[in-house]
């Protein structure tokens, strides 16, 4: 199968081109960048000479329809809509990594980001993109919208205990901290060495986009549901751990084998016992999700581990294409 990938000079794009280069069933057919197109993106990525020379083109999206069978979206949200209309219409798959098809509702989507949606008509048509569990709507899917990066660290690990009913949809509290990478690769000075580094805070209290990303996806397991989430930045160049506070009188028992339940044998879920805690370094370079629960009456604390680039973003897209064809869902990922 030929894939392109669309902004391929991003952290995102860059991740994607590399683990495409070791996937047995995929070939690189264009790699576009806006900043850089003409250039080789081994000029922009050194670590590539050798491995891929391919000159970057331009973001022409009816030229660019025909040379691939699928299109990885490594576009800012806003800019990836008419991309998607176009590549869509003409009977691509698209896997975009932006948040412009994450939620259904498009008025939900047009009041967090402020802007008007030019593809409603899309909206309906797009699988969210989380495997573990959406899996069975990605087969056979030719649109998946590719989870952000906080909201997969704290769904993954919740979604399955507010479906089995065995925690209070109405007390969620999600602390998650990110790696400087989540910014993307634009430099500005807040995400500067001199300013990150030896630091840590948190940002976007009650504001973060990704907070309604969250409940719109958790609502699905539960009903209406109101998370409380903050977001850090660490001083790190990649990572995420969220620490998630529950209400629940299920024993940790119970918890675990739900999760069981739904992550049994999926090779990418990690579920750690006996009070081992997940670590952003066991997971750094890899599409894992490593997730432990904690309980001590009727608090429920669930701990969970990511790459914001891999299982955040460019691996778990990979996943998704994956299972669009009709792959082994980890083939070039492990």
């Amino acid at each position: 199968m030929k894939v392109s990938v669309i902004g391929a000079t991003g952290y995102t794009g860059f991740e994607l081109v590399k683990l495409l280069l070791r996937h047995p069933r995929l070939e690189i057919a264009a790699l576009t960048s806006e900043s850089y197109a003409g250039k080789k993106i081994s000029e922009v990525y050194p670590a590539l000479s050798g491995l891929c020379d391919a000159v970057l083109k331009d973001n022409d999206m009816e030229e660019r329809a025909s040379e691939a069978d699928a299109f990885f979206l490594c576009l800012p949200h806003k800019a990836a809509m008419e991309a998607v209309k176009t590549l869509y219409g003409k009977g691509r798959v698209v896997i975009d990594l932006s948040a412009d098809f994450r939620m259904s509702d498009r008025a939900l989507y047009e009041k967090t980001y402020s802007t008007r949606h030019t593809a409603p008509e899309l909206l309906k048509e797009a699988v969210y993109g989380q495997p573990e569990l959406f899996g069975g709507e990605l087969k056979g899917a030719r649109l998946a919208a590719v989870p952000g990066c906080y909201p997969t660290s704290v769904i993954v690990p919740v979604y399955p205990i507010l479906k089995e009913g065995l925690a209070d949809k109405s007390f969620i509290i999600a602390d998650s901290k990110s790696g400087v990478s989540g910014a993307g690769r634009k430099p500005t000075l807040g995400n500067s060495f001199c300013e990150t580094y030896g630091d840590f805070k948190p940002y976007g209290i009650f504001g973060h986009r990704h907070n309604a990303e969250i409940d719109h996806i958790l609502s699905r397991a539960a009903g209406e549901v109101g998370a409380v989430f903050t977001p850090h930045l660490l001083p790190l160049n990649r990572g995420i751990l969220s620490t998630v506070y529950l209400k629940s009188q299920a024993p940790l028992s119970e918890i675990e084998a739900c999760w069981e339940k739904y992550y049994g044998g999926r090779r990418l879920v990690r579920i750690k016992k006996g009070g081992e805690t997940p670590s952003i370094k066991n997971v750094a370079g890899t599409s894992f999700i490593d997730m432990a629960a904690f309980r001590r009456g009727g608090d429920l604390i669930v701990v969970s581990a990511i790459d914001n680039l891999l299982k955040g973003a460019s691996g778990q897209a990979l996943q998704c294409l994956n299972l669009m064809a009709g792959f082994n869902e980890t083939e070039g990922l492990i």
